[in-house]
């Protein structure tokens, strides 16, 4: 199977940055942001987003992960922040692909239990399949694929990163 680069590692950069730029931009008035990233991609996307906002704002970043069952996201969801950490705070709900919106949306409801001042979305690559009436408020790229392609974000341990589509 072929990849297709989407994405690479100075792409994914100034997507991060210009997303982070729009989530300073939206929570500038407060003093705290909350970036919960759900479980591996979208949490190492969340926290990118987190370094570049404390090298250009005066937020104090808090990161979540959010350890969800892709496979089963009915199933309990596990935040590594316990509630009272987020209450009453601005929070962005990170991941890497939105493909057809289950995670998140099964994600957003979680986070729905506690009262938030602001609540948004970023992904990295933002398909265009949805099952779920779910939209990402910050996106680095909008794609429309064929159900059979997949796209993939590979964060690797040398800090490079690129995306593609199969």
């Amino acid at each position: 199977m072929s990849k297709n680069i989407i994405l690479t590692n100075q792409e994914i950069e100034h997507k991060t940055k210009r997303i982070a730029y729009q989530i300073y931009e939206t929570f500038a008035d407060e003093e705290e942001i909350v970036l919960a990233g759900i479980a591996n991609s979208g949490f190492i996307f969340a926290k990118k987003i987190a370094e570049t906002l404390e090298s250009i704002s005066t937020l104090k970043v808090s990161l979540c992960e959010v350890q969800i069952n892709k496979q089963n996201p009915e199933l309990e969801i596990h935040t590594s922040l316990t509630k009272e950490q987020y209450t009453n705070k601005g929070l962005v709900l990170i991941d890497d692909v939105l493909n057809s919106g289950t995670t998140l949306i099964y994600a957003v409801r979680h986070f729905l239990d506690v009262p938030l001042k602001k609540f948004k979305t970023a992904v990295l690559v933002d398909r265009n399949h949805k099952k779920y009436p779910v939209k990402a408020d910050f996106k680095g790229i909008s794609l429309s694929t064929s159900l059979l392609e997949h796209v993939q974000v590979v964060f690797d341990e040398n800090g490079e990163s690129y995306a593609y589509l199969s």
